[in-house]
């Protein structure tokens, strides 16, 4: 078997209607050198933008060769960026990334449905789009035999939740490697730190601190002649079906090493949080702080903090407190008694986001199945998605619960002039949740 047919084996498979195995082993193949590793990305913003440099940096034979995105403006955009851009030493030296890139009028797709006209051209998708979008793509992407890059979160509500982890289950069989987006996961600082703490350095764990508190992120203003399916696309990070709000989109970072310390998920939620800062129509519907106490199956908590208030402490980390002693911040581990027992000089560390597809690109050249994220990503989304429902219910939220809720915030269709699932009232404004009565789940 030569790498293309390792890239199409999940295809041979469902064609066959013979389940495969999963293998932990290297596969017995050939890679195929002279045959580069077709690339595409479904999501043209910054972020997928930044996906593909990385993936058209690693040292694997690889090239662009399609590209998809809602919008056009926003492709185009991002076709000029790659074609552009300079990497300094990519390679062992610096130089433009154009070698790389194929992508014809032809291959560059527009509209919601765009994935489907790029996934047959593809070897590996890059899945940057919104994260309401993710369980939909990547369900698409395991059953069309692709490997899979995909951003954090995996989706938005729980529905979602369970959708993505049923298709990466489905990846596991067909031997697809797939990375998430969460780059702690891959990074040196954070490989040691954990690692020492799984062994005991500071006994048993009882007490986790993640912090996502900053001044918040970019916003889109409505533009005359948008309909309000357009708006909300254009500015998703405010509306909670597209975007899941900030405890779902960014602190998820922080959560899923809570997790990984804490080596499961947490049992229940209880939380409270509001909007007090960013009030304005422009802001959606979410929240601008949340406060989340998470309980483990070990009796640890972790105590959680995220909010997007200008003018206020930044602090974006993780620490964590055990029998005896304790890990302040990333890195960093200290006795009982005051003695530093650990830390870790980053000052050589690579860039983990570009380690992530360093490591996805070394197994698709070696023909192995390494990777299998889309459960760790789902379930540290999940828990981003409890802690929502803390906040916005005011009530004790359960994990076996929250994980079956059929509650529902992705539209079933998509279109320009289609309603989405909130509008805005005769003011312009959105109903903002309300613990005490916003439902839980």
């Amino acid at each position: 078997m030569n790498r293309r047919d390792f890239m199409r084996t999940g295809t041979f498979a469902a064609m066959a209607g013979v389940p495969m195995n999963v293998r932990t082993e290297p596969l017995n193949v050939t890679p195929a050198t002279a045959d580069a590793i077709r690339v595409g990305v479904v999501g043209c913003g910054g972020r997928g933008t930044g996906a593909t440099v990385q993936a058209l940096s690693t040292k694997a034979d690889v090239k662009l060769v399609a590209m998809a995105d809602a919008f056009a403006d926003r492709l185009d955009g991002a076709y000029e960026v790659l074609t552009s851009y300079e990497r300094e030493d990519w390679m062992g030296g610096s130089g433009d990334l154009t070698a790389r890139i194929d992508v014809p009028e032809e291959r560059r797709f527009v509209g919601f449905d765009a994935y489907k006209d790029l996934l047959p051209h593809v070897d590996v998708v890059l899945l940057a789009t919104p994260p309401a979008f993710r369980p939909i793509h990547f369900d698409a992407a395991v059953e069309a035999g692709k490997h899979v890059f995909m951003e954090k979160p995996v989706a938005t509500d729980a529905p979602g939740i369970r959708r993505v982890l049923d298709a990466a289950a489905r990846a596991k069989d067909s031997k697809l490697n797939v990375v998430v987006g969460l780059q702690r996961r891959y990074q040196s600082i954070y490989r040691e730190w954990v690692d020492r703490l799984h062994a005991g350095m500071i006994g048993d764990m009882v007490l986790g601190r993640v912090y996502w508190n900053s001044a918040g992120v970019w916003v889109k203003e409505r533009e005359p002649g948008q309909t309000e399916m357009e708006y909300q696309m254009r500015n998703w990070y405010y509306f909670n079906w597209l975007c899941g709000d900030h405890i779902v989109e960014q602190h998820i970072h922080n959560l899923d090493v809570a997790n990984w310390v804490m080596q499961g998920n947490p049992v229940r939620a209880q939380g409270q949080g509001g909007r007090l800062v960013r009030r304005g129509k422009e802001f959606g519907e979410i929240f601008d702080h949340h406060f989340v106490e998470f309980e483990y199956d070990n009796g640890g908590r972790v105590l959680s903090q995220c909010r997007h208030m200008p003018d206020c402490m930044h602090r974006v980390t993780e620490g964590f407190h055990g029998t005896s002693g304790t890990a302040p911040r990333p890195g960093t581990i200290v006795s009982s008694t005051g003695n530093t027992l650990f830390e870790h000089d980053d000052s050589e560390d690579p860039n983990p986001y570009q380690v992530e597809h360093d490591k996805l690109f070394d197994a698709l050249t070696a023909g192995e199945h390494r990777y299998a994220d889309g459960e760790t990503g789902a379930h540290a989304t999940m828990t981003a998605i409890m802690g929502r429902m803390a906040t916005y219910s005011g009530q004790v939220i359960e994990w076996d619960e929250a994980l079956e809720s059929d509650l529902k915030l992705v539209p079933h269709a998509f279109a320009w002039d289609a309603t989405p699932p909130v509008v805005p009232d005769a003011d312009g404004r959105y109903a903002v949740p309300h613990p005490g009565k916003t439902r839980a789940m």
